[in-house]
């Protein structure tokens, strides 16, 4: 799931927000049928024509495949001048497979792919390649697979930013324990945002200012096995803990449902990443410390933009674009990559989340929340 895997300001918030709120901190949204947007306006400087194929995920972990990144990639890929097809496989290997076979047979010009499991997306790589169509692992590589580009965030910034505000929030608690609840152990996002997280809090464990209860991975990014884990964790440390890093919003939400039930919630840092409603609404409360906010929309233009390229068969203007690399440590090779910059949500930086237009006011400052918007200047 959201990873089922799910890397955030970049230098220039074009506008995008990685919504990838999971569980409780999901919206309801589906997607499994055929979603084609096409533009009749030329795009600029040219662009491209003819059909792209994408597949995302899932939607059971996370709200920002459906909210976010499925209609930003249909307007990006129109804006280029294709008829954009985007799919969803709801976390079925099968129907990845299958929906990539469907867009291989029909001859789109580029396929764009968001795997779940990578083995399945190595495969779908490979019968494309055998049909001369490029491939884009779009936020979650393929690891040993065959596509040449890759469009992401720096994911291992992502953790650094969660360890880094983990470490800022028990800096006046010294010997302080925290749990981190990571993604699937499938996902390699989740591996770099682990590696992100260590990058910090590592050195400070060894110094003996902070200490490692516990870290686990989550299958499929499950938030109720999450929750459930955490909630282990929790009892079996004599129902003391002093912070949790979640590796995303949709598992600190089902930590802070654990907290809740222990009167334990907002005295308890718990980190997260997407900037999603709910997991917006829960820093506002003090229940959640922070949030990674990703620009989901830079994601989908550098993707729409790569994509046209390749379509054309223009090599050189794709790796002009895709500046960075991602090792695959599968195959031993480096990815051609666009790797955007991530930022910390706190409380006070909630704001340029809704002016940048990824969350309406509305949907965060209802209720018990209306007075907290007001003197964060947020309407």
């Amino acid at each position: 799931m959201r990873s089922r895997t799910l890397t955030l300001l970049a230098a220039t918030v074009s506008a995008g927000l990685a919504l990838t709120a999971c569980g409780t901190n999901s919206s309801n949204s589906g997607g499994t049928g055929s979603n084609s947007a096409s533009s009749s306006a030329p795009a600029a400087g040219g662009g491209a024509s003819g059909k792209v194929g994408v597949i995302l995920p899932e939607t059971a972990s996370s709200a920002r495949w459906e909210a976010f990144d499925k209609p930003m990639l249909q307007a990006a890929l129109a804006a280029q001048g294709f008829d954009a097809d985007v799919q969803n496989a709801q976390g079925d290997a099968q129907k990845f497979s299958t929906l990539a076979d469907g867009f291989i047979s029909s001859g789109v010009k580029v396929l764009i792919i968001a795997p779940s499991d990578p083995a399945v997306g190595a495969a779908v790589e490979a019968k494309a390649k055998t049909a001369g169509i490029p491939v884009i692992n779009y936020d979650r590589p393929s690891l040993g697979g065959s596509a040449e580009y890759y469009v992401s965030f720096d994911n291992e910034k992502v953790g650094q930013l969660q360890g880094q505000a983990m470490a800022d929030a028990l800096k006046d608690k010294q010997g302080a324990g925290f749990v981190q609840i990571e993604g699937a152990p499938t996902d390699n996002n989740a591996t770099l945002f682990t590696k992100g997280q260590d990058s910090v809090l590592e050195p400070l464990v060894t110094a003996g200012t902070l200490k490692r209860i516990q870290k686990q991975p989550i299958n499929d990014w499950d938030n109720q096995l999450g929750g459930t884990t955490f909630e282990q964790i929790f009892q079996a440390n004599g129902g003391k803990v002093d912070g949790v890093v979640a590796a995303n919003d949709g598992l600190a939400g089902a930590v802070i449902t654990i907290l809740k039930k222990n009167g334990l919630n907002g005295k308890i840092p718990v980190t997260g990443q997407d900037a999603t409603a709910d997991g917006l609404m829960a820093v506002m409360r003090g229940e959640q410390y922070m949030t990674v906010f990703k620009p989901i929309k830079e994601e989908a233009e550098a993707s729409a933009k790569l994509a046209a390229a390749l379509a054309k068969g223009d090599k050189a203007a794709a790796d002009a674009i895709a500046t960075g690399k991602l090792h695959d440590p599968k195959n031993n090779r480096d990815i051609k990559s666009v790797l955007l910059t991530p930022t910390t949500i706190l409380a006070k930086d909630i704001k340029t989340v809704v002016t940048q237009g990824y969350v309406k006011a509305a949907e965060i400052c209802g209720g018990d929340l209306a007075a907290k918007c007001t003197s964060l200047g947020i309407s």
